[in-house]
């Protein structure tokens, strides 16, 4: 079990809303993440708006996208069973150090004029490799670093960082892109991953919440044992079981709009780079508000909590994608973003308390393979529609068939419910 330590990390001072900052360690990490995310958001952007000067196409834009997350679709399971079985610190020092790499070279080539389509289609897999690794650990570690008490404000708060520098990195990456180009912005966002590399090497080992008897190592079951442990827990435990299911389908229909973004920014609503970046940014900010609202909150959030918010994401997002007013498209993205963080925060914070320390790395890893592993088939799925269609309805599209599943969310929430009141109970 984890073992807490409240005479070395005391929190109840501190306002409720922050109260996990209280922890050195999860200090450390949070403001080294807020910086490297705006550097990662910057490029995101730039990553995108490049692709379509190189193509000027959709499709390959998507399959930028898909090759990027193809990598957590394959191999993210398998990370989950590496966190398990390593300390989660050590990971992150490599996956970080690898992604500043990546991020190096990159620039390197678009400032050297030698950058070509095929370049992007090997550098954006090798991100996705350090990435399927990096995801289910990143997510698991927050509870070595605050315990289970703070959990629920410690996932608010990397919420709210994550949409912070949403807000920040796209507004920032559309203006650098306007003025200087995308290699300048891919080496901010190299520079950007140092504090967060150096805020884990800073981490006191000594306080981290955690057994390290947890870790499975020597005589423990082969990782497709282990695999297979975790994924029957998943199926025999109601809670996790629909939040994973409501999840993929959501995250696979609902969740890849970004993919065409650029497009509907260009062609839909007739605005450039600096437009984009400011539809990045409006999402950000209703994320953002959300995640703060999650954690002035503090609370174990409820599973009728997560199905309104999944109703709520498909619903604006519906609306969104038949709006061709930039001001309107501006507020509904900002109430989409709202009810995804609500969604997906929420969803996270149920599922690592249900789940037990020692699987808690393999559901994780489970949770970001319906959440993020699904994105090269709805890339594909989405980009190829767009082109075919056109991007209103392929949006529209998605997000009916994700507004079903929210509806069977719904409906088959009991067994669920009653499952989190027990756990909240031992």
């Amino acid at each position: 079990m984890i073992t807490e330590k409240p005479i070395a990390q005391s929190t109840k001072t501190l306002p409720r809303a922050v109260s996990a900052l209280g922890h050195r360690n999860f200090r450390l990490f949070w403001t080294g993440q807020l910086i490297s995310l705006i550097g990662t958001w910057m490029q995101t952007i730039g990553q995108d708006w490049l692709v379509l000067s190189l193509t000027h196409n959709s499709w390959l834009l998507g399959i930028v996208g898909s090759l990027q997350f193809l990598p957590i679709l394959l191999f993210g399971l398998i990370g989950g069973v590496v966190a398990d079985r390593f300390p989660k610190r050590t990971i992150l020092l490599f996956t970080q150090s690898f992604a500043l790499l990546q991020a190096a070279v990159l620039s390197f080539l678009v400032m050297s004029g030698k950058i070509q389509f095929w370049h992007l289609l090997i550098l954006a897999p090798l991100l996705g490799m350090t990435n399927s690794l990096d995801m289910p650990t990143r997510q698991s570690f927050v509870v070595e670093l605050v315990g289970r008490e703070d959990l629920p404000n410690a996932i608010a708060l990397n919420s709210s960082i994550f949409n912070m520098a949403r807000i920040v990195g796209p507004s920032l990456g559309g203006l650098l892109i306007a003025v200087l180009g995308e290699g300048p912005l891919f080496l901010v966002n190299a520079i950007s991953f140092i504090p967060v590399i150096a805020g884990l090497a800073l981490i006191d080992t000594r306080l981290l919440h955690w057994n390290p008897q947890s870790l499975q190592k020597g005589s423990s079951p082969g990782a497709f044992r282990s695999l297979r442990e975790g994924l029957s827990y998943i199926k025999r435990t109601p809670a996790l079981l629909l939040i994973i299911v409501m999840v993929g389908v959501i995250s696979l229909f609902g969740m890849n709009f970004n993919v065409v973004l650029p497009l509907f920014a260009a062609n839909a609503l007739k605005v450039g780079p600096e437009g984009y970046g400011f539809i990045s940014a409006a999402f950000g900010v209703g994320a953002l508000l959300s995640a703060l609202w999650l954690a002035w909150r503090n609370q174990q959030p409820r599973i009728a909590q997560i199905v309104i918010s999944a109703l709520a994401f498909t619903i604006f997002e519906a609306l969104f994608a038949i709006s061709h007013w930039f001001i309107l498209s501006l507020v509904l993205i900002a109430v989409v973003g709202f009810a995804m963080i609500s969604f997906a925060a929420s969803s996270n914070t149920i599922l690592q308390t249900v789940t037990p320390d020692h699987l808690r790395g393999r559901i994780m890893s489970v949770y970001m393979l319906v959440f993020n592993g699904s994105t090269p088939i709805g890339n594909l799925m989405t980009g190829g529609l767009a082109q075919i269609i056109g991007i209103s309805f392929t949006l529209l599209g998605c997000a009916l068939i994700s507004m079903l599943a929210a509806l069977g969310g719904w409906l088959f929430r009991a067994p669920a419910e009653k499952n989190v009141e027990e756990n909240n109970n031992l």
